[in-house]
């Protein structure tokens, strides 16, 4: 692996994969006894959390140009 110009590495895949690492995830780089480490910060990636539990529970039912309809003000 390379470090670019800027500083920046590339996460593994499966790394990403394994710690949940997504866009705009908060990590952090501690360095302990000559080593460095990833850690990804705990309760920084609240809004995708909040739209999961609203998921699915949604009652109305209109089609998709009513609703469009009303946001716009269209009668």
């Amino acid at each position: 692996m390379r470090v670019t110009t800027k500083g920046q590495v590339t996460i593994p895949q499966n790394i990403r994969e394994k710690l949940g690492i997504t866009p705009a995830t908060e990590i952090d780089f501690i360095e302990e006894k000559g080593r460095v480490y990833l850690v990804k910060k705990k309760g920084k990636n609240i809004t995708k959390r909040k739209f999961n539990k609203l998921r699915g529970i949604a009652t109305v039912k209109m089609t998709t140009d009513e609703i469009m309809a009303l946001t716009r003000g269209d009668k």
